[in-house]
């Protein structure tokens, strides 16, 4: 096993996790609660990544954040350094890459708030600041645990995006599936199946966690 791999990666999802709910949260509420007609855009912009192979998207992240364009080498002023072949350029790539993990399941549990209560605290004087704080959030709670188990996960295993934007540094962008992608094409199957094997236990473990606390949480929401 590459431990230092494995701490980058965790570090990676971890990092891209909560950029993609404070993100993810306020955004999913403005779908739910607007009335916007850039909603449409919007939902297909979010949903882009879903469809778009990954490699296509880390391309034109590594042209867009490369020295090729005005907006990169803005960047590169500004930050001192190319976000291209960098852990924070794997940050934005991997924050744009999950970012529907993070969306569609809060718009989900969003949605799936009875009307009646929001139409209530509306009538009441609420805005839709106080409607998320006060409603949505608490009972949707669920739903935010799913999009952070999946942006998470998601994160983890994501290979294209990691290997066109970041490429494979070590100790600076090599991550768990870029240490599996080697360990099988140097034909070093043992470690390989050791790599897989820790990270499909990974995630089934966090995965039993969205499946298997759905009357808590729920309970929890109504007591709050």
């Amino acid at each position: 096993m590459d431990w230092q791999a494995f701490a980058l990666t965790l570090k990676l999802a971890s990092l891209t996790t909560a950029i993609l709910l404070c993100l993810a949260v306020p955004l999913a509420a403005w779908l739910v609660l607007g009335r916007s007609r850039w909603r449409a855009a919007a939902e297909a912009v979010t949903g882009l990544p879903l469809v778009l192979p990954p490699t296509v998207l880390g391309f034109y992240l590594l042209v867009l954040l490369g020295p090729l364009t005005g907006f990169g080498r803005a960047l590169t002023g500004l930050l001192g350094h190319p976000l291209a072949f960098s852990f924070a350029g794997l940050v934005v790539g991997s924050v744009i890459y999950s970012f529907p993990f993070a969306v569609q399941p809060i718009v989900a549990g969003f949605t799936s708030v009875d009307r009646s209560l929001i139409d209530a605290a509306r009538l009441l004087g609420a805005g839709k600041l106080r409607l998320l704080r006060t409603i949505l959030i608490p009972l949707a709670g669920r739903s935010l645990l799913t999009a952070a188990i999946l942006s998470f996960l998601h994160t983890m295993g994501e290979f294209g995006v990691v290997l066109m934007l970041g490429g494979d540094i070590p100790g600076a962008t090599r991550t768990l599936s870029l240490v599996l992608f080697n360990q099988v094409e140097g034909f070093d199957y043992a470690n390989a199946n050791r790599t897989a094997l820790m990270l499909l236990i990974f995630c089934v473990a966090l995965l039993t966690v969205v499946y298997a606390r759905p009357k808590s949480l729920a309970a929890g929401a109504r007591h709050g």
